[in-house]
């Protein structure tokens, strides 16, 4: 882009007064910013340092010395880079707005009535320039960000996954927001496919659950594990209620809710969990969607998950073999072994069928299991064979 056409002296006349319009466009930063005034001195000099260097370029502009993508360029090159962590690309545009309203204002004062139009529409070009120039610095410092992020919350993610809870995980997890962060429960999902026509790639994928997350205010980690998507919910009060906020943004399949842990250390178990209930809940073909991992204890069993399979019998077996002279325990096995009938129970106990419809209800008590219902009774069921086995050997 070609600067207008403005006589040399009028040129000479803007050069010479560079440091006024500097000094004037920083009071008038001030006087409009609160965010400028919250600054420290060495970040208010650098502020200033773009200032100058944007009127210097823009008279060097208008000598021709410089096109003005180069000038935009070389006003940013004066910063240091570590500004654009300190003041946002809104903020940058108020800087570029503060000096092209000064130069507007004292155009007539600097090179007089009939070349002030020319100034003005000179500074009001250059200026786009420049904003264009700083959001290209920005995007980039952006997508920088990203990511580092992005590997930062694969190495955490992997390092959980894998039980390396150790220094260097603390400090990534700090360096993401999660060093303090407790109430962490992990979701395992198939990924969400991509659009037609294009390939495969997990940017897409944990783009589409990070954008999600932030919509809901959700403090979340994710990665793509081995064909899954691992999501961490941070500070969750209801992991399943995070979980159906996020079940759109996940393909088709289960969505498997681990335990909720106290804090990001413990969080390999509800990882475990949950990855040991989306390999296994292709054995539940209705589960609801999302599912808890608990739900599941009878598939990842199958599976040869042996936490599964112990809390099975601890939590199942055993509380009903410790009933009075094993009463629960022995109706369980009689009920779902003869085909859920009353009748047959109670014959095979010799006892009345009022009988077992009472017992029924102690043992939903007792395990928060109802037998009647086909997915729950296959459960009790297979923790009482898992505990007849583990008392075999």
């Amino acid at each position: 882009m070609t600067a207008p056409n403005l006589p040399t002296a009028d040129r000479e006349l803007v050069a010479r007064n560079t440091a006024e319009l500097t000094r004037a466009a920083m009071a008038e930063l001030e006087a409009r910013h609160e965010w400028y005034a919250a600054l420290t001195a060495h970040e208010r000099a650098s502020v200033a340092l773009v200032a100058d260097s944007g009127i210097r370029n823009f008279v060097g502009w208008l000598g021709g010395d410089l096109r003005a993508e180069d000038a935009g360029v070389a006003v940013f090159e004066a910063a240091p880079r570590a500004l654009t962590r300190s003041i946002t690309l809104r903020q940058t545009l108020d800087l570029i707005r503060s000096v092209v309203d000064v130069v507007e204002d004292r155009s007539a004062a600097l090179v007089g009535e009939e070349a002030a139009p020319r100034l003005r529409e000179a500074m009001l070009r250059y200026s786009r320039e420049v904003a264009f120039r700083a959001a290209h610095i920005y995007a980039g410092a952006a997508e920088q960000r990203g990511a580092w992020d992005a590997r930062l919350e694969a190495l955490v993610v992997d390092a959980i996954l894998r039980g390396d809870a150790d220094d260097a995980m603390t400090s990534r997890a700090s360096a993401l927001g999660w060093g303090a962060t407790t109430r962490v429960a992990v979701i395992a999902a198939t990924p969400a496919p991509p659009p037609n026509g294009v390939p495969s790639d997990p940017a897409y994928v944990l783009d589409r659950v990070h954008r999600a997350a932030a919509r809901h205010r959700l403090h979340l980690l994710a990665a793509v594990q081995a064909g899954r998507v691992i999501a961490l919910v941070g500070g969750t009060d209801d992991a399943m209620r995070d979980a159906r906020t996020l079940s759109e943004e996940f393909g088709d399949g289960p969505i498997v809710v681990g335990p909720t842990v106290p804090h990001l250390f413990a969080a390999g178990r509800s990882a475990r969990a949950a990855i040991s209930g989306h390999s296994a809940a292709a054995a539940w073909p209705d589960a609801p969607r999302p599912v808890s991992a608990e739900d599941l204890l009878g598939e990842r069993a199958l599976l040869g998950d042996l936490p599964a399979r112990n809390a099975l019998i601890s939590r199942i077996a055993r509380p009903l073999a410790q009933s009075p002279s094993g009463h629960l325990l022995d109706t369980a096995a009689a009920y779902l072994e003869t085909g859920r009938s009353l009748e047959a129970t109670a014959r095979r106990l010799f006892v009345h069928a009022n009988t077992v419809r009472y017992r029924l209800g102690r043992i939903a008590e007792t395990t928060g299991y109802d037998l009647t219902d086909p997915h729950e009774g296959d459960t009790v069921h297979l923790a009482i064979r898992f505990a007849r086995l583990a008392a075999r050997l």
